[in-house]
């Protein structure tokens, strides 16, 4: 055990951080439901399906769409369980990068600490750009139909005002995540209720709307694919291009993890907080999937590039379709794109706090370059101020590309995917070869039960890091090439170069700020 000298914890997760050799700095403060909130904004309803629903409609039909969300589902939550055990015994803001350096032991524990640290600190940053990026083509796509839509010369956004859009949001997030913690809490407590409340109005209200609605065997049983617009035959590989939706938007999870150390119990409201987040996207997600696709009115019209919308955000086709077929006026559609983007927007928010703290908590311990500045907590705010800014000028810097390349979002999403769920891999694989009595159980213990669930977690985030790198159209060229495998290669083998020639040297995972120890944790 740990000695904490003049101070006495009365939290039990206080008391489980202090025993791991971390004194309370943050504000503990947050309650289970600030904590959810925060949880479920950064999953977020609308941000991961809305914007691949189309591509990954096209691929296959609505039936490997909608199946899809079903099946990745149900593996998504093996990984959120073992992920909930290892968060109630490991109460720390460093969360995954902590949890991979005290469970791999003394030996692996530096190295898988470094290796989880990056990936997720690379995809939390690019989940901020994912978000931005979204939600800049949500607004583009408001402009253009509240001008007159594309077919009555309504204004469709250049490259460059789209870029613009994109810095805009980033620069707003990285404002507010500046404010005091109650604030950005505050505003993911209305962007729980936001994303419910506007979810159930367009799952409820856009069947209704629409004119005509599919049957339930086209829904349930159309298998189409699209080799003239995808470029590809082969039906296993158009369905498993499918499900990259539904596998790009079942993660985010964790955030409840980054704020341990600012949750009160959080060694029992951390594992809540993930399962709570991760049930309310399973159903709300598969309804909001069932909803779009019930109200499809033409399937090949979504992508005709002299549609409403220029054919290129097919969630803001099927809206418009609804409303101006009923009411001849797009004024609801445009109310309703209004939801979505504000969902973008409160994601982006929660995402940045997140990749803030995980910058924070390696650069406490000394692994980024410059360490000393980015773990400077505000003087006033308590907040990681100068971290949140570092993941909003690299987020820009990864948007600025959108001026030449029209795959960037698809490079944007992949990066963000693999880093974000490779980082979950880490902790969970230690944690299934450790010895049991090397492991600490919280309040949410498995038992033996454990090591199953997190074998088939691993190999599901295995086999999700792979297609994220499979080409999404063909031919394969500059305009379709899929330049995820290329950025992650590069970045992760310098990162790798770094460890190999002088980062192992001296990295040894988590710092201990406690230096007064009685015992062995």
């Amino acid at each position: 055990m740990v000695g904490v000298t003049g101070n006495t914890a009365t939290d039990s997760a206080e008391k489980r951080l202090n025993e791991l050799g971390y004194k309370q700095e943050l504000r503990r403060e947050m309650t289970l439901f600030k904590t959810l909130a925060i949880s479920f904004s950064t999953m977020t309803l609308f941000t991961g399906i809305t914007p691949l629903y189309g591509s990954s409609l096209q691929y296959a039909g609505p039936a490997a769409l909608v199946w899809g969300w079903v099946v990745v589902c149900f593996f998504t939550w093996f990984v959120g369980i073992a992920m909930s055990e290892i968060c109630s015994s490991f109460p720390t803001t460093g969360s995954l990068y902590f949890w991979a350096a005290h469970l791999a032991g003394p030996k692996w524990g530096p190295f898988s600490s470094w290796c989880c640290a990056w990936l997720e600190t690379i995809g939390l940053i690019a989940g901020i750009g994912t978000q931005a990026y979204a939600g800049s083509q949500t607004l583009q796509s408001i402009i253009l139909i509240a001008t007159g839509t594309n077919k009555g010369g309504g204004y469709f956004a250049p490259k460059w005002l789209f870029l613009c859009m994109y810095i805009g949001l980033t620069v707003i997030w990285a404002i507010l995540n500046t404010f005091a913690l109650e604030v950005i809490a505050l505003i993911d407590v209305i962007s729980i209720w936001w994303q419910v409340i506007g979810g159930l109005v367009i799952v409820i209200l856009l069947p209704l709307v629409a004119m005509t609605t599919k049957s339930a065997s086209f829904v349930f049983t159309h298998f189409e694919l699209a080799p003239g617009s995808t470029g590809i035959t082969s039906k296993p590989y158009a369905v498993i291009l499918s499900f990259l939706v539904s596998q790009y938007s079942l993660y985010g999870y964790d955030a409840a993890a980054h704020l341990t150390e600012e949750t009160k119990g959080a060694d029992k409201n951390g594992p809540k907080a993930i399962l709570g987040s991760l049930a309310i996207i399973t159903l709300f997600g598969w309804a909001y999937i069932l909803a779009l696709t019930f109200s499809i009115q033409d399937l090949a019209y979504l992508y005709d590039e002299n549609n409403e919308t220029a054919g290129v955000f097919v969630p803001a086709q099927i809206l418009y379709d609804a409303f101006h077929g009923r009411y001849h006026n797009s004024a609801g559609a445009i109310i309703l794109l209004f939801v979505i983007w504000g969902s973008f927007f409160f994601g982006g928010l929660s995402i940045t706090t997140s990749a803030a703290r995980v910058v924070y908590a390696l650069s406490r311990d000394k692994g980024v370059p410059f360490s000393h500045l980015w773990r400077k907590l505000h003087p006033k705010h308590k907040v990681p101020s100068n971290a949140v800014w570092l993941c909003a000028a690299i987020c820009i810097l990864l948007g600025i590309p959108v001026l030449k390349l029209n795959v960037i979002f698809t490079a944007i999403t992949s990066i963000c995917t693999i880093g974000w769920v490779g980082g979950y891999a880490v902790p969970i694989f230690a944690r299934m070869v450790m010895p049991e009595k090397n492991f600490k159980p919280g309040p949410f213990y498995l038992g033996k039960a454990s090591r199953p669930i997190c074998l088939v977690a691993f190999l599901w985030i295995c086999y999700t890091c792979s297609v994220f790198l499979l080409p999404t159209l063909y031919p394969i060229d500059w305009n379709t090439f899929n330049y995820a495998p290329v950025a992650l290669g590069v970045g992760l083998g310098l990162i790798m170069l770094w460890w190999l020639l002088d980062a192992r040297k001296w990295f040894k995972g988590p710092v201990r700020n406690i230096d007064n120890q009685n015992g062995n944790v």
